[in-house]
């Protein structure tokens, strides 16, 4: 006859050797797929197996600050709805965000912003479009980026304690220095968009995001192409006129 001790150690054998086949087996087991016809959500996050954080998708509410190698950090300056993309490191290098609303006065706004960032900096492609009431502002851009440092935490949070400063001397002070402290920054080299003034507009430009070409279609439907020098100059033109 089994006494009460071999009984309880026959047993805890016996889950102890369950319990490791239900690891086992489930470690062994493929992912589960799911499929829905729908979800609604405030906020999505997309993970490495490591934890991280690659893409967000969220509502306004719950959009998240800046990413920087793996960590978020708060950015009261973002306001927006959509996707932020972060790279491996779990840096953000680039977002989808939209947005449109009527004011107090009855003023339509809307805006949509595509962008992609080099390496730990800022955007080097944008395509974006802004609406103003009648006022409307659609265009696509190539930019350089030369700061000679990372956009870290430290230095978003700086900027965006300037931004919340009341216009006057004071925030302009704070901006020179802020300036003086980082030099450097995005120098657009090539715009394609529409204005607000309703004309067509292709600009190119050199390393210093100074001006040197410029092709035109003015809002009374006249083309135009203009080659300026260093300093601005329109040195030769070329319109519909030009013989």
């Amino acid at each position: 006859m089994i006494s009460s001790r071999q009984f309880f150690a026959i047993y805890s054998g016996a889950v102890t050797l369950a319990f490791a086949g239900v690891v086992l087996l489930g470690a062994r087991r493929p992912a589960q797929n799911t499929s829905f016809d729908q979800i609604t959500v405030h906020r999505i996050n997309v993970v490495e197996p490591d934890g991280t954080t690659r893409m967000v998708l969220s509502n306004n509410a719950e959009f998240p600050g800046a990413y920087y190698l793996g960590k978020e950090y708060p950015r009261t300056d973002r306001d927006a709805t959509g996707m932020l993309f972060n790279d491996e490191e779990g840096t953000e290098n680039g977002g989808l965000i939209f947005g449109g609303k009527k004011d107090k006065n009855g003023v339509t706004h809307s805006w949509g912003h595509l962008s992609f960032d080099e390496y730990q900096r800022d955007q080097t492609m944008v395509l974006e479009s802004n609406s103003d009431g009648a006022s409307r502002n659609t265009y696509y851009a190539l930019n350089d980026d030369d700061r000679p440092y990372s956009l870290t935490p430290q230095f978003s949070a700086e900027w965006q304690r300037v931004k919340a400063m009341p216009p006057g001397p004071a925030r302009v002070a704070a901006s020179q220095a802020w300036h003086t402290k980082y030099p450097g920054g995005i120098v657009n080299r090539g715009y394609f968009g529409r204005g607000r003034d309703k004309s067509v507009t292709l600009s190119l430009k050199d390393q210093q995001g100074r001006e040197r070409l410029v092709a035109s279609v003015g809002p009374d439907g006249a083309p135009r192409i203009d080659f300026l020098d260093a300093s601005g100059k329109v040195i030769r033109s070329i319109s519909s006129d030009t013989k």
